[in-house]
């Protein structure tokens, strides 16, 4: 897993500093970048492991990625009272303090509905509420969450960014509003 880990994040990381990229990038085109990404590194990308593993790896690389060019503050592979977290909009502490203005995203990296479901339960002991935990997969499941599936064209996954942003601007957190929406 690790050697396909650096794989994909590296394969990730080289398309990203591609010129039209950055050009999405300094134009703030965050859906436009997902979808050029996911049309043009999917198949490498499953290729490469598991198809959810792989896909889990470029969705953690890439939300990395564009949550900070987005200046969208989180905190990432962090634990809070013993459950591991993938990604915490915007930090453990706003978490602690007033969990309505957290949104957890949970990046499932298998396909066995069993461990999923006990991932998600884990995650309302400490995000009681369920609209703030997005799921993102590259398969759809039927849960109450809000999923993002990951997919080659016509991906849901593509709008993230715009929906993390309206969440932050919508409970105040952003400073800088830098997403306009």
């Amino acid at each position: 897993m690790i050697n396909e880990s650096n794989e994909i994040k590296d394969f990730l990381f080289d398309y990203l500093n591609k010129s039209e990229i950055q050009t999405l990038i300094s134009e703030l085109k965050f859906s436009d970048i997902i979808d050029n990404i996911l049309e043009n590194c999917f198949d490498k990308v499953v290729s490469i492991g598991k198809k959810e593993e792989s896909l889990a790896i470029l969705a953690t690389g890439l939300l990395h990625y564009l949550l900070t060019n987005a200046l969208i503050s989180s905190q990432r592979k962090v634990e809070f009272n013993g459950i591991n977290v993938d990604i915490v909009i915007p930090d453990l502490k706003t978490l602690e303090g007033d969990a309505k203005k957290t949104l957890i995203l949970f990046i499932v990296d298998t396909d066995n509905e069993i461990i999923i479901n006990q991932r998600i339960a884990e995650l309302y002991k400490i995000q009681p509420n369920k609209e703030n935990i997005w799921i993102i997969s590259g398969k759809n499941y039927s849960i109450s969450n809000k999923i993002y599936v990951i997919e080659k064209k016509n991906s849901s996954f593509s709008n993230i960014i715009f929906d993390i942003a309206k969440f932050v601007n919508v409970q105040g957190q952003s400073k800088f509003k830098i997403l306009r929406i």
